[in-house]
């Protein structure tokens, strides 16, 4: 049986690398620190060992599967080591433009790289490309439909607080999206948000209580316009890929924005550090506190004003006594992923989230079991 190396055991691995272990699947578990991972999975298995590049290496032969939980910053280096040896490799991050310049080789040596695989970027995919799938085989599919697609997803406190946030790692990668530009389609342009705190929308979610959020546009949206195989010729007046924070957020964080305007990240890195390591102390979650998740997709068509196709997903999760809901929710599908690799079930090269209708299927229904709420809103 080939070995599954799972590298890290941060917030976000843990469930996922509990149910492979419960699997009796042969996994070997690497991270820096030793006694953290035998506390959390020591009643599961012995085969934890400190992380070390080389050793890994030297632990790695052909047909295992290396999942990296570690920072985004490792992942090329351990995706090449896995090419060099042989070895198939999934993160749930997005995939770089030098990790996908991996893709010959990796096909030429019929290996499986499947990256965002997580909540968002995954889950998320997952929802779009039923979506888009529904929408293709609807009897009100025409050329002459308007689209507008938008996807937002955030982890928030489950109970509200002053900031309209809490986090549940270090703040630096938080602060440093917020200097980051964002590309998205309104009123049938491309649009460039500058920064995030520029384009905040109110947005409702389709839920009983209609509960209202803020919500802004994050990354550069456009790419996916084609991952999710919309057609050339569709009438695009909206899509954007966003991200959702409690009600009140733009108003609370109106001091960090200021402060992350006027910090450079190349030449004031210790300043933003500062920064993160303030807010992390404030407002990090506390033991047994509850986080929550909430991830909606919709995709809606119409023409002379009347709606031909309106379908959305909503993800409502919280945290219960087991696990947060961010760490179900980006550990769950990459386990799943780990066993879609061993079942080749996913083609080879480099790739995102699967698009194929039947494996899209069997992991949503698999994911909906991590969350309090789940649901498919069919509107036409």
């Amino acid at each position: 049986m080939p070995k599954i190396h799972w590298l890290g055991t941060g917030l976000s691995s843990i469930p996922g690398l509990r149910s492979l272990l419960k699997k009796k699947y042969n996994v070997f578990v690497w991270n820096r620190t030793l006694e953290k991972a035998q506390s959390i999975l020591g009643d599961l298995t012995n085969n934890i060992f400190k992380y070390d590049f080389n050793e890994l290496e030297k632990k790695i032969i052909a047909g295992d599967v290396v999942i990296s939980m570690l920072p985004a910053t490792n992942h090329l280096d351990i995706a090449k080591l896995c090419l060099r040896n042989n070895a198939n490799f999934i993160s749930s991050s997005y995939i770089s433009e030098e990790l996908q310049e991996l893709n010959d080789n990796v096909k030429k040596q019929g290996l499986v790289f499947l990256n965002e695989v997580g909540l968002d970027p995954g889950i998320d995919h997952l929802m779009a490309h039923d979506l888009v799938k529904q929408y293709k085989e609807s009897i009100n599919y025409d050329n002459d439909n308007t689209i507008e697609f938008f996807s937002f997803c955030g982890g928030v406190p489950k109970k509200p607080n002053e900031f309209c946030y809490k986090f549940s790692w270090s703040p630096l990668g938080v602060l440093k999206a917020l200097k980051s530009s964002a590309k998205s389609i309104e009123e049938f342009n491309p649009v460039e948000t500058l920064r995030p705190w520029h384009n905040v929308k109110v947005h409702e979610i389709p839920s009983f209580e209609k509960e209202k959020f803020e919500v802004y546009p994050n990354r550069d949206s456009l790419p996916f316009i084609n991952q999710y195989d919309f057609e050339n010729n569709w009438k695009l007046k909206k899509f954007v890929r966003g991200t959702l924070r409690n009600l009140g957020w733009k108003k609370a964080w109106q001091e960090i924005f200021q402060n992350i305007e006027d910090i450079n990240i190349d030449s004031d890195l210790e300043r933003l550090e500062n920064l993160s390591n303030k807010l992390w102390n404030k407002y990090s979650y506390k033991e047994n506190e509850d986080d929550r998740v909430v991830l909606n997709v919709s995709l809606k068509a119409s023409k002379n004003n009347i709606i031909k196709f309106d379908r959305s997903y909503l993800l409502d999760a919280w945290g219960d006594e087991k696990s947060t809901a961010m760490a179900r929710l980006v550990s769950i599908p990459v386990a799943l992923a780990v066993e879609s690799v061993l079942k080749r079930k996913i083609s080879f090269g480099v790739s995102a989230a699967p698009k194929s209708s039947k494996l899209v299927s069997e992991w949503l229904d698999e994911i909906k079991k991590e969350a309090q709420i789940f649901n498919f809103i069919n509107k036409s």
